[in-house]
């Protein structure tokens, strides 16, 4: 079987995932990056994985460019992540299987990302893909219901997501034992939708209540002299550290010593890896509601609590739950771990997506191999809180 991944340029929240899809006996793996890393990323110590051997390069030369179309034409089954419409149409030419990898498209509300034009143009585009083996890959609890918008993949939508690696301890018990107690961490890009504010509203209710806690922000942004200036006035700097910006394995340092992770994103927010990290690293994590990871990872208070986006009052009791409830939290801590560990890793993904293709050019229109989890069907899931 031939797959090839189109996307602007390959991340640590893909490669483990194509990492483990080269190792399944039949499978001949490449993947296209259609651009070079953003020299941010580069400055913030991210690695250019578009140097690792299974990728091609199609930006060096028109080419190495052909070549890619070539392998689209070819290939027994496409993956595609962030290309062109045009790419998109060439592949469906063939009447050969793709997988839209996707995160949800209305982050901002139904008409406010796109222009009518453009939403129009997105609508053809993708709703004439209904008689053709074309399939959605969803990276976000969402995705299925804003493409069902647009009249596309009617029953073709697959749960999928972001796949970091998954480290696996010895004894997860032993881990989360030896974490810095009453510990708070969040992480992130210091900018308006991710919310750090709350954070610090948090951590100013619970020094006032008179807890005794760390809060580590790691992350720099436009809203970072702000948070700053925040800490300084609420007086936090003896419980509140601002760390700056970190490599992701500082960070991953960082979780496996923390308590309680705060992930304060709202709508958008179209997966959100730190979810999959912090909860591998044994935290017991806060999270928002409307994150695209967090319907099809967390069961609330089984493997992680859930607020309501937006809602401090929310976010800042199911904390101070968490800090009172020493031995629940050891218990989300652990199935948190357990979830990634055994169900939303990059190994399990690519053995369940190679069997979901497989059904596929066996002749299954519409497979539904999994019940549950990392390939099953997506339902279409709105924007709605169900108070728990």
């Amino acid at each position: 079987m031939k797959v090839v991944f189109f996307s602007n340029y390959l991340t640590h929240h893909q490669s483990p995932f194509c990492r483990e899809l080269q190792k399944i006996d039949n499978v001949d793996f490449t993947f296209v990056a259609l651009e070079p890393i953003e020299q941010e990323r580069l400055d913030m110590g991210f690695e250019d994985m578009n140097m690792y051997p299974y990728v091609l390069r199609a930006y060096e030369s028109d080419q190495i460019y052909q070549k890619a179309v070539e392998l689209l034409k070819e290939c027994d089954i496409m993956l595609c992540g962030n290309i062109s419409d045009s790419l998109l149409i060439e592949r469906v030419k063939t009447g050969k299987p793709m997988f839209v990898l996707s995160e949800r498209m209305f982050k901002k509300g139904l008409y406010q990302r796109f222009s009518p034009r453009t939403f129009k143009r997105m609508k053809n585009t993708h709703s004439s893909f209904k008689n053709s083996p074309t399939y959605l890959l969803c990276a976000s609890a969402f995705t299925s219901a804003d493409f069902a918008r647009l009249g596309a993949y009617k029953n073709k939508a697959y749960k999928w997501g972001y796949f970091p690696e998954v480290k696996r301890y010895d004894n997860i018990n032993t881990l989360i034992d030896k974490k810095t107690p009453a510990s708070i961490l969040w992480v992130g890009r210091m900018i308006d939708w991710k919310h750090p504010e709350f954070a610090i509203e948090v951590a100013k209710r619970l020094k006032e209540e008179g807890y005794k806690f760390t809060l580590d922000i790691i992350g720099n942004g436009k809203k970072e002299e702000q948070i700053r200036q925040m800490v300084n006035k609420n007086e936090l700097n003896d419980c509140v550290k601002l760390h700056g910006s970190m490599s992701p394995e500082e960070v991953r340092e960082y979780m496996e010593k923390t308590q309680i992770f705060l992930f304060t994103s709202d709508r958008h927010e179209g997966w959100g890896a730190v979810l999959n990290e912090s909860m591998n690293s044994g935290c017991a994590t806060v999270s928002s509601h409307i994150i695209g990871s967090v319907p099809f990872m967390v069961q609330h208070s089984e493997n992680g609590l859930i607020y309501k986006s937006g809602n401090v009052n929310d976010l800042y009791k199911k904390v101070k739950f968490l800090l009172n409830s020493p031995d629940r939290r050891y218990v989300i801590g652990v199935n948190a771990y357990k979830t990634l560990a055994e169900q939303w890793n990059p190994e399990n993904a690519a053995k369940r997506f190679y069997a979901l293709a497989q059904a596929i050019l066996k002749g299954q229109d519409t497979p539904a191999l999994y019940s549950d989890g990392v390939c099953s069907e997506a339902e279409f899931l709105k924007d709605g809180y169900h108070h728990i």
